[in-house]
Protein backbone atom coordinates (compact mmCIF):
# COMPACT_ATOMS: atom_id res chain seq x y z
CA UNK A 1 0.00 0.00 0.00
CA UNK A 2 1.42 3.33 -1.52
CA UNK A 3 2.12 6.05 1.50
CA UNK A 4 -0.37 9.25 0.90
CA UNK A 5 1.83 12.27 -0.63
CA UNK A 6 1.88 15.04 1.72
CA UNK A 7 1.07 18.47 0.68
CA UNK A 8 3.57 21.03 0.46
CA UNK A 9 4.54 23.23 3.61
CA UNK A 10 2.87 26.95 2.82
CA UNK A 11 5.23 28.93 2.11
CA UNK A 12 5.68 32.10 4.47
CA UNK A 13 6.60 35.57 4.08
CA UNK A 14 9.29 37.32 6.63
CA UNK A 15 6.33 38.86 8.64
CA UNK A 16 4.26 35.78 9.23
CA UNK A 17 4.86 35.76 12.82
CA UNK A 18 4.04 39.51 12.86
CA UNK A 19 0.66 38.73 11.05
CA UNK A 20 -0.31 35.87 13.51
CA UNK A 21 0.62 38.08 16.78
CA UNK A 22 -1.80 40.17 15.37
CA UNK A 23 -4.41 37.74 15.10
CA UNK A 24 -4.93 37.66 11.21
CA UNK A 25 -6.88 34.88 9.80
CA UNK A 26 -4.37 33.03 7.93
CA UNK A 27 -5.22 31.30 4.40
CA UNK A 28 -3.21 29.52 1.94
CA UNK A 29 -2.99 31.64 -1.02
CA UNK A 30 -1.45 30.43 -4.06
CA UNK A 31 0.92 28.20 -2.13
CA UNK A 32 1.33 31.29 0.81
CA UNK A 33 0.48 31.59 3.89
CA UNK A 34 -0.91 34.90 4.34
CA UNK A 35 -3.45 36.95 6.21
CA UNK A 36 -6.82 37.50 4.94
CA UNK A 37 -8.08 39.94 7.04
CA UNK A 38 -6.80 41.49 10.78
CA UNK A 39 -9.89 43.68 12.10
CA UNK A 40 -12.16 42.50 9.19
CA UNK A 41 -12.66 43.34 5.79
CA UNK A 42 -14.87 46.18 5.69
CA UNK A 43 -13.03 48.13 8.19
CA UNK A 44 -9.80 47.77 6.09
CA UNK A 45 -11.20 47.99 3.02
CA UNK A 46 -13.04 51.21 4.45
CA UNK A 47 -9.36 52.36 6.05
CA UNK A 48 -7.47 52.43 2.55
CA UNK A 49 -10.55 54.55 0.54
CA UNK A 50 -10.72 57.01 3.62
CA UNK A 51 -6.97 57.24 5.13
CA UNK A 52 -4.53 54.70 4.97
CA UNK A 53 -3.93 51.10 4.71
CA UNK A 54 -0.74 48.33 5.26
CA UNK A 55 -0.15 45.17 3.30
CA UNK A 56 2.44 42.79 3.21
CA UNK A 57 2.73 41.95 -0.22
CA UNK A 58 5.92 39.89 -0.16
CA UNK A 59 4.46 36.95 -1.76
CA UNK A 60 4.55 38.40 -4.88
CA UNK A 61 7.95 37.44 -7.19
CA UNK A 62 10.49 40.07 -8.20
CA UNK A 63 12.55 39.25 -11.58
CA UNK A 64 15.45 41.08 -12.93
CA UNK A 65 16.49 41.13 -16.61
CA UNK A 66 20.09 42.51 -16.41
CA UNK A 67 22.25 42.87 -19.67
CA UNK A 68 22.94 44.77 -23.31
CA UNK A 69 19.77 43.35 -24.61
CA UNK A 70 17.59 43.03 -21.78
CA UNK A 71 15.15 45.56 -23.44
CA UNK A 72 14.79 43.59 -26.38
CA UNK A 73 13.95 40.56 -24.24
CA UNK A 74 11.28 42.60 -22.13
CA UNK A 75 9.78 43.58 -25.48
CA UNK A 76 9.61 39.91 -27.25
CA UNK A 77 7.87 38.72 -23.92
CA UNK A 78 5.87 41.53 -22.42
CA UNK A 79 3.00 43.46 -24.65
CA UNK A 80 3.01 47.13 -23.39
CA UNK A 81 5.43 49.05 -25.34
CA UNK A 82 9.20 49.21 -22.74
CA UNK A 83 10.99 51.38 -25.10
CA UNK A 84 9.28 54.16 -24.07
CA UNK A 85 9.84 54.13 -20.31
CA UNK A 86 12.26 56.28 -18.96
CA UNK A 87 14.37 55.60 -15.78
CA UNK A 88 12.72 55.58 -12.71
CA UNK A 89 9.81 54.76 -14.77
CA UNK A 90 6.89 51.63 -14.67
CA UNK A 91 4.58 50.20 -16.87
CA UNK A 92 1.35 47.94 -16.08
CA UNK A 93 1.77 45.18 -18.83
CA UNK A 94 1.42 40.99 -19.40
CA UNK A 95 3.16 38.30 -20.58
CA UNK A 96 0.72 36.66 -23.19
CA UNK A 97 1.09 32.99 -24.64
CA UNK A 98 1.04 32.57 -28.53
CA UNK A 99 -2.67 32.45 -28.87
CA UNK A 100 -2.56 35.87 -27.11
CA UNK A 101 -4.12 34.63 -24.02
CA UNK A 102 -2.38 35.46 -20.25
CA UNK A 103 0.45 33.70 -18.42
CA UNK A 104 0.54 36.93 -16.06
CA UNK A 105 0.16 40.46 -15.71
CA UNK A 106 2.70 42.13 -14.74
CA UNK A 107 4.64 45.48 -13.51
CA UNK A 108 7.77 46.04 -15.73
CA UNK A 109 10.30 48.86 -13.82
CA UNK A 110 12.90 50.31 -16.01
CA UNK A 111 15.68 50.46 -13.60
CA UNK A 112 18.41 51.57 -16.06
CA UNK A 113 18.99 51.12 -20.08
CA UNK A 114 20.17 47.80 -19.59
CA UNK A 115 18.21 46.38 -16.19
CA UNK A 116 14.22 45.89 -15.78
CA UNK A 117 12.45 44.52 -12.92
CA UNK A 118 9.60 42.75 -13.76
CA UNK A 119 6.90 41.63 -10.80
CA UNK A 120 4.67 38.94 -11.12
CA UNK A 121 1.96 37.73 -9.09
CA UNK A 122 2.23 34.83 -6.26
CA UNK A 123 0.46 31.92 -7.55
CA UNK A 124 2.02 31.91 -10.68
CA UNK A 125 5.90 32.85 -9.69
CA UNK A 126 7.66 29.52 -10.68
CA UNK A 127 5.33 29.49 -13.79
CA UNK A 128 6.31 32.82 -14.76
CA UNK A 129 9.59 33.38 -14.28
CA UNK A 130 10.68 29.47 -15.90
CA UNK A 131 8.38 31.45 -18.86
CA UNK A 132 10.87 34.51 -18.63
CA UNK A 133 14.00 32.42 -18.37
CA UNK A 134 13.07 30.30 -21.49
CA UNK A 135 12.19 33.18 -23.78
CA UNK A 136 14.79 35.38 -23.11
CA UNK A 137 17.50 32.79 -23.77
CA UNK A 138 18.24 33.98 -27.14
CA UNK A 139 18.91 37.69 -25.65
CA UNK A 140 22.35 38.88 -24.15
CA UNK A 141 20.90 39.71 -20.93
CA UNK A 142 20.95 37.57 -17.56
CA UNK A 143 17.66 36.66 -15.67
CA UNK A 144 17.34 36.35 -11.91
CA UNK A 145 14.97 35.55 -9.47
CA UNK A 146 15.27 37.77 -6.28
CA UNK A 147 11.95 36.90 -5.35
CA UNK A 148 12.84 36.00 -1.41
CA UNK A 149 15.28 38.65 -0.86
CA UNK A 150 12.80 41.31 -0.53
CA UNK A 151 9.88 42.06 1.70
CA UNK A 152 7.21 44.23 -0.25
CA UNK A 153 5.24 46.72 1.84
CA UNK A 154 2.31 48.52 -0.25
CA UNK A 155 1.23 52.20 1.83
CA UNK A 156 -2.01 53.05 0.20
CA UNK A 157 -4.65 55.00 0.81
CA UNK A 158 -5.07 59.23 0.55
CA UNK A 159 -3.01 59.09 3.81
CA UNK A 160 -0.33 57.04 2.30
CA UNK A 161 2.10 59.66 1.40
CA UNK A 162 1.53 61.36 4.40
CA UNK A 163 2.29 58.49 6.56
CA UNK A 164 5.54 57.36 4.51
CA UNK A 165 6.56 60.71 4.33
CA UNK A 166 7.68 60.27 7.86
CA UNK A 167 9.96 57.23 7.53
CA UNK A 168 12.20 58.78 4.24
CA UNK A 169 14.49 61.38 3.16
CA UNK A 170 12.86 60.88 -0.30
CA UNK A 171 10.44 63.92 -1.61
CA UNK A 172 6.91 61.64 -2.45
CA UNK A 173 5.58 64.50 -3.80
CA UNK A 174 8.38 64.35 -6.44
CA UNK A 175 7.23 60.63 -7.19
CA UNK A 176 4.45 60.29 -10.16
CA UNK A 177 2.32 57.73 -10.70
CA UNK A 178 4.18 54.78 -11.79
CA UNK A 179 7.13 56.08 -11.36
CA UNK A 180 10.01 55.23 -8.26
CA UNK A 181 13.22 56.29 -6.88
CA UNK A 182 15.89 54.84 -4.67
CA UNK A 183 15.90 56.22 -1.20
CA UNK A 184 16.06 55.66 2.54
CA UNK A 185 13.39 54.63 4.25
CA UNK A 186 13.23 53.73 8.14
CA UNK A 187 17.16 53.77 7.93
CA UNK A 188 17.34 51.50 5.41
CA UNK A 189 19.31 52.81 2.29
CA UNK A 190 19.00 51.65 -1.62
CA UNK A 191 15.27 51.37 -0.65
CA UNK A 192 12.78 51.14 -4.07
CA UNK A 193 9.91 53.32 -3.53
CA UNK A 194 7.45 53.15 -6.31
CA UNK A 195 4.05 54.85 -6.13
CA UNK A 196 2.18 51.86 -7.61
CA UNK A 197 -0.74 49.34 -6.15
CA UNK A 198 -3.16 47.92 -6.87
CA UNK A 199 -6.32 49.15 -4.53
CA UNK A 200 -7.31 51.73 -6.62
CA UNK A 201 -5.61 54.59 -4.52
CA UNK A 202 -3.11 56.57 -4.13
CA UNK A 203 -0.10 54.90 -2.25
CA UNK A 204 3.48 53.09 -2.27
CA UNK A 205 5.48 49.83 -2.41
CA UNK A 206 8.91 49.61 -0.77
CA UNK A 207 11.31 47.08 -1.34
CA UNK A 208 12.90 46.11 1.91
CA UNK A 209 15.60 43.25 2.71
CA UNK A 210 13.94 39.98 3.43
CA UNK A 211 14.93 39.84 7.25
CA UNK A 212 12.62 38.88 9.97
CA UNK A 213 13.90 41.41 12.49
CA UNK A 214 14.37 44.56 9.67
CA UNK A 215 10.91 43.38 8.13
CA UNK A 216 9.27 43.55 11.81
CA UNK A 217 10.68 46.55 12.53
CA UNK A 218 10.34 48.49 9.02
CA UNK A 219 6.00 46.83 9.44
CA UNK A 220 6.01 48.22 13.02
CA UNK A 221 7.69 52.38 12.06
CA UNK A 222 5.15 52.51 9.19
CA UNK A 223 2.02 51.39 11.72
CA UNK A 224 3.46 54.54 14.08
CA UNK A 225 3.85 56.53 11.95
CA UNK A 226 0.88 56.15 10.22
CA UNK A 227 -1.19 55.88 13.49
CA UNK A 228 -2.26 59.39 13.71
CA UNK A 229 -4.28 58.71 10.34
CA UNK A 230 -6.07 55.44 11.56
CA UNK A 231 -3.82 53.22 9.23
CA UNK A 232 -4.42 49.59 10.14
CA UNK A 233 -3.23 46.15 8.77
CA UNK A 234 -5.12 45.21 6.01
CA UNK A 235 -5.18 41.62 4.54
CA UNK A 236 -6.46 39.75 1.27
CA UNK A 237 -9.79 40.34 1.69
CA UNK A 238 -9.93 44.14 1.54
CA UNK A 239 -7.17 43.97 -1.06
CA UNK A 240 -9.49 41.48 -3.32
CA UNK A 241 -12.74 44.14 -3.06
CA UNK A 242 -10.66 47.52 -3.58
CA UNK A 243 -9.17 45.63 -6.88
CA UNK A 244 -12.51 45.05 -7.72
CA UNK A 245 -13.98 48.21 -6.87
CA UNK A 246 -11.55 49.76 -9.10
CA UNK A 247 -11.93 47.05 -11.85
CA UNK A 248 -8.31 45.80 -11.48
CA UNK A 249 -7.70 42.29 -13.24
CA UNK A 250 -7.13 39.00 -10.81
CA UNK A 251 -5.35 36.14 -12.73
CA UNK A 252 -7.62 33.04 -12.69
CA UNK A 253 -10.50 35.59 -12.60
CA UNK A 254 -10.36 38.36 -15.24
CA UNK A 255 -7.30 37.22 -16.94
CA UNK A 256 -6.19 33.80 -18.29
CA UNK A 257 -5.00 31.26 -20.18
CA UNK A 258 -8.17 31.18 -21.71
CA UNK A 259 -9.36 35.10 -21.81
CA UNK A 260 -7.12 37.03 -24.89
CA UNK A 261 -6.25 40.44 -24.11
CA UNK A 262 -9.29 42.17 -26.04
CA UNK A 263 -12.03 40.01 -24.28
CA UNK A 264 -9.95 41.12 -20.86
CA UNK A 265 -10.30 44.90 -22.10
CA UNK A 266 -6.48 45.40 -22.07
CA UNK A 267 -5.56 46.21 -25.40
CA UNK A 268 -4.82 50.13 -24.25
CA UNK A 269 -1.71 48.41 -22.70
CA UNK A 270 -1.16 46.64 -25.44
CA UNK A 271 0.80 48.19 -28.29
CA UNK A 272 0.80 45.72 -31.38
CA UNK A 273 2.42 48.14 -33.59
CA UNK A 274 5.55 48.59 -31.66
CA UNK A 275 6.65 44.93 -33.06
CA UNK A 276 6.06 41.55 -32.74
CA UNK A 277 6.44 39.75 -29.78
CA UNK A 278 4.72 37.03 -28.05
CA UNK A 279 0.99 36.16 -28.97
CA UNK A 280 0.38 39.49 -31.22
CA UNK A 281 -0.09 37.61 -34.18
CA UNK A 282 -2.92 35.62 -32.46
CA UNK A 283 -4.44 39.25 -31.73
CA UNK A 284 -3.75 40.99 -34.90
CA UNK A 285 -5.58 37.68 -36.27
CA UNK A 286 -8.49 38.67 -33.62
CA UNK A 287 -8.45 42.07 -34.66
CA UNK A 288 -8.73 41.42 -38.39
CA UNK A 289 -11.87 39.03 -37.74
CA UNK A 290 -13.47 41.86 -36.19
CA UNK A 291 -12.62 41.56 -32.77
CA UNK A 292 -13.74 39.46 -30.03
CA UNK A 293 -17.42 37.55 -29.35
CA UNK A 294 -16.97 38.34 -25.70
CA UNK A 295 -15.98 41.28 -23.62
CA UNK A 296 -15.35 42.06 -19.54
CA UNK A 297 -18.22 44.17 -18.35
CA UNK A 298 -19.38 45.97 -15.31
CA UNK A 299 -22.39 44.44 -13.29
CA UNK A 300 -24.66 45.95 -10.26
CA UNK A 301 -26.79 43.96 -8.92
CA UNK A 302 -30.60 45.43 -9.08
CA UNK A 303 -32.36 43.39 -7.42
CA UNK A 304 -30.67 41.82 -3.77
CA UNK A 305 -28.26 39.19 -4.61
CA UNK A 306 -24.52 38.39 -4.21
CA UNK A 307 -22.95 38.03 -7.38
CA UNK A 308 -19.90 35.35 -6.86
CA UNK A 309 -17.58 34.06 -8.88
CA UNK A 310 -18.50 31.38 -11.57
CA UNK A 311 -22.15 32.38 -11.19
CA UNK A 312 -23.57 32.06 -14.52
CA UNK A 313 -24.98 35.09 -16.79
CA UNK A 314 -28.17 34.49 -18.36
CA UNK A 315 -30.38 36.92 -20.66
CA UNK A 316 -33.59 37.69 -19.76
CA UNK A 317 -35.64 34.95 -21.66
CA UNK A 318 -33.47 32.34 -19.38
CA UNK A 319 -30.24 31.95 -21.79
CA UNK A 320 -27.17 31.55 -20.37
CA UNK A 321 -24.79 33.79 -21.75
CA UNK A 322 -22.01 34.50 -19.73
CA UNK A 323 -20.89 33.82 -16.15
CA UNK A 324 -19.39 35.74 -13.61
CA UNK A 325 -15.35 36.59 -13.29
CA UNK A 326 -15.20 37.98 -9.79
CA UNK A 327 -18.63 39.17 -7.64
CA UNK A 328 -18.61 40.55 -4.24
CA UNK A 329 -20.28 43.26 -2.56
CA UNK A 330 -18.48 46.50 -3.15
CA UNK A 331 -18.25 48.16 0.67
CA UNK A 332 -17.52 51.82 0.00
CA UNK A 333 -20.27 51.78 -2.79
CA UNK A 334 -22.51 50.06 -0.98
CA UNK A 335 -23.48 47.74 -3.69
CA UNK A 336 -23.09 44.44 -5.27
CA UNK A 337 -21.30 44.54 -8.27
CA UNK A 338 -19.08 41.75 -10.70
CA UNK A 339 -17.01 41.71 -13.37
CA UNK A 340 -17.69 39.18 -16.17
CA UNK A 341 -17.77 38.04 -19.54
CA UNK A 342 -20.95 37.98 -22.05
CA UNK A 343 -21.14 38.53 -25.53
CA UNK A 344 -20.20 41.57 -27.34
CA UNK A 345 -24.28 42.05 -28.30
CA UNK A 346 -25.06 41.92 -24.17
CA UNK A 347 -22.29 45.08 -23.40
CA UNK A 348 -24.30 48.29 -23.86
CA UNK A 349 -24.40 50.09 -20.54
CA UNK A 350 -27.49 49.92 -18.87
CA UNK A 351 -28.16 46.19 -20.12
CA UNK A 352 -30.45 44.22 -18.78
CA UNK A 353 -29.06 40.32 -17.75
CA UNK A 354 -29.80 38.11 -14.58
CA UNK A 355 -27.17 36.30 -12.22
CA UNK A 356 -28.40 32.76 -11.08
CA UNK A 357 -27.62 33.25 -7.30
CA UNK A 358 -28.74 29.61 -6.10
CA UNK A 359 -31.14 29.03 -7.35
CA UNK A 360 -32.90 32.39 -8.08
CA UNK A 361 -32.53 34.82 -11.22
CA UNK A 362 -31.53 38.08 -9.61
CA UNK A 363 -31.23 41.28 -12.10
CA UNK A 364 -28.36 43.10 -12.99
CA UNK A 365 -27.38 45.48 -15.40
CA UNK A 366 -24.32 46.20 -17.37
CA UNK A 367 -22.58 49.43 -15.86
CA UNK A 368 -19.50 51.61 -16.55
CA UNK A 369 -15.99 50.04 -15.08
CA UNK A 370 -14.59 51.10 -13.12
CA UNK A 371 -16.92 51.41 -10.07
CA UNK A 372 -15.01 53.47 -8.28
CA UNK A 373 -12.16 56.44 -9.30
CA UNK A 374 -10.47 58.34 -6.69
CA UNK A 375 -11.36 61.51 -6.15
CA UNK A 376 -8.89 64.24 -7.93
CA UNK A 377 -7.01 66.30 -5.31
CA UNK A 378 -7.91 69.48 -4.60
CA UNK A 379 -5.34 72.08 -6.12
Amino acid sequence: MSTPATAPALRKTALNAVHRQLGAKMVDFGGWDMPVEYSGLIAEHMAVRTDVGLFDVSHMGDIQLRGPESLDAVQHICMNDAAKLHEGQAQYSAMLYPQGTFVDDVIVHKLSDNDYLIVINAGTREKDFNWIRTNARNFHCHVSDYSDLYTQLAIQGPKAAETLQKLTNVDLSTIKFYWFKWGTVCGLHNTLIARTGYTGEDGFEIYIPSDEATSKRVWEEVLEAGREFGIVPCGLGARNTLRLESALSLYGHEISETINVFEAGLDRFCKIEKGPFIGSEALQQVQAAGGPSRKLVGLEMVDRGIARDGYGVFNPDGTQIGSVASGSPAPFLKKNIALGFVPREYTSLDNEVFVQVRNTMVRAKVVPIPFYRRPKKQS
